[in-house]
């Protein structure tokens, strides 16, 4: 299908890293899922390219152990006779993979529940990968054990890969319709410890996250410190790259904030006020049509313009306003006279027409001056 062909895209990179490390079967296995999800010519060259490889790696083998090195051998490990030595594993840690091995799901594996939070799967998880490390436990089925609790903890704790597991459980959507014989039986198997849902990240790398880099007490690998100096670099720049990405959000604010500050001190009050208040304490009246307007204690001596020019626009804005005023008194006069109408009722429809409009007359006297 079109929508899993992004997916197969990835399967291949993974595969194309895996075949760079030598890690032949993990190339394989993202090469198949890669055909399985989208069929591409990349993935095609790839697995010709690794049968190659098999093969070649098939006739040096049988060189290695042809019949007269199979009769050394045998020869020899006679001749030694070795003793039989004590397991280097304790019961606990045997009990503690057979216990892996028969869970159903990674709930299970991990020994939570569904509904468990991030934390409390991360926690089961510490507590699980310090029993079951290879450094750690030698018992058999260990190192698979360890892949199953890793790969369990990686997709319960992405949200994405979580939702559609717990949808359709140990298959992926596009893996469900191509189900193999191999695949049928039941049990947590660790030969499919990723179960249709693979972590793009390898155990060992989920451990070094989880754990900071390091193992408690043991030096895991130098892989894991290097990844973990790589991580507090990238975690470095992108703390940088944030903060410049702020600074960069604010400096329109700032700039905001620069000009109505510089605003302030360059703009002053008006000269004058049509209503008194505390500032404008002043009265004065225009010369021709007599309006009051209020002016500061100090107008005399601050004010040095043309006292006519200032009375001609009080007089300006008064009548403006009256002009507004008026509009709107008219506007309700004919509202009520509407509804009066539309109620058939004369005494509302009287009341209506009577209805005042004082700055309508104010303004009727001032276009007699």
């Amino acid at each position: 299908m079109e929508s899993n062909k992004d997916e197969a895209i990835r399967c291949i990179d993974i595969a194309r890293n895996a075949l760079a490390d030598g890690k032949l079967e993990r190339a394989e296995k993202f090469l198949q899922k890669a055909e399985k999800l989208y069929e591409t010519k990349d993935a095609k060259d790839l697995l010709e390219k690794l049968k190659g490889y098999n093969k070649e790696n098939n006739a040096t083998a049988e060189e290695t152990t042809g019949p007269y090195m199979r009769r050394e051998k045998k020869t020899s490990s006679k001749a030694e006779a070795p003793k039989a030595s004590e397991p280097d594993y304790s019961s606990d840690q045997i009990e503690a993979v057979k216990r892996i091995k028969k869970c159903k799901d990674y709930y299970e594996v991990l020994g939570v529940t569904k509904e468990a939070t991030d934390s409390e799967i991360k926690k089961a998880y510490k507590k699980l990968a310090l029993q079951l490390h290879p450094d750690k436990n030698k018992a058999p089925g260990a190192v698979e054990a360890f892949k199953a609790v890793g790969n369990a903890a990686a997709i319960l704790t992405d949200s994405e890969k979580r939702k559609s597991y717990d949808l359709y459980g140990e298959q992926t959507p596009s893996s469900r319709s191509a189900e193999h014989a191999a695949h049928n039986y039941s049990g947590f198997q660790f030969g499919g410890y990723s179960r249709g849902f693979d972590s793009e990240y390898t155990p060992e790398e989920i451990f070094s996250m989880f754990f900071g880099g390091s193992f408690p007490q043991q030096n895991v690998y130098m892989r894991q410190r290097r990844y973990q100096r790589t991580g507090d670099n990238q975690h470095a720049q992108r703390e940088q790259q944030n903060s410049y990405a702020a600074l960069v959000n604010l400096l329109p604010i700032l700039l905001l904030i620069m000009l109505s500050m510089m605003s302030s001190f360059f703009i002053s009050d008006p000269i004058y006020s049509l209503q008194p208040n505390q500032k404008y304490s002043v009265q004065r009246k225009t010369a021709n049509w007599k309006i009051p307007y209020y002016v500061k204690d100090n107008f005399h001596s601050e004010y040095q313009g043309s006292v006519s020019r200032l009375e001609t626009a009080v007089e300006e804005e008064y009548y403006q306003n009256l002009k507004h005023k008026c509009f709107r008194e008219r506007q309700y006069r004919e509202s009520m006279i509407m509804k009066a109408r539309n109620f058939g009722d004369a005494n509302l429809y009287r009341k209506a027409q009577n209805t005042p409009t004082p700055s309508c007359d104010d303004l009727q006297k001032l276009s007699s001056f």
